[in-house]
């Protein structure tokens, strides 16, 4: 299943995740930290969803109370509450 989220407070501006039965397929972010956030999505792949929300949630940048990890795993706890 697609899901997009649209992640608030970070440079990224959008995360398109390919979910199947809790597992994380793929994930591409849109804009942000390239380099970076491609290999976090290199890293998920294969995951359960539980497992990178408990990896990535909390995860600050600098001074913002977030980060695009940090909206990762905010997006998958969205997209648990919304099956």
């Amino acid at each position: 299943m697609k899901y997009i989220y649209e992640p608030e407070g970070v440079c990224s501006v959008e995360m398109i995740f390919e979910i199947e039965d809790d597992i994380v397929k793929s994930l591409e972010v849109i804009r942000g930290c390239h380099g970076n956030l491609q290999g976090i999505a290199k890293l998920v792949q294969g995951m359960h969803i539980d497992e990178v929300i408990s990896k990535l949630k909390g995860i600050k940048c600098g001074f913002k109370d977030t980060s695009c990890p940090d909206q990762i795993a905010r997006a998958l706890e969205e997209y648990k509450s919304s099956k």
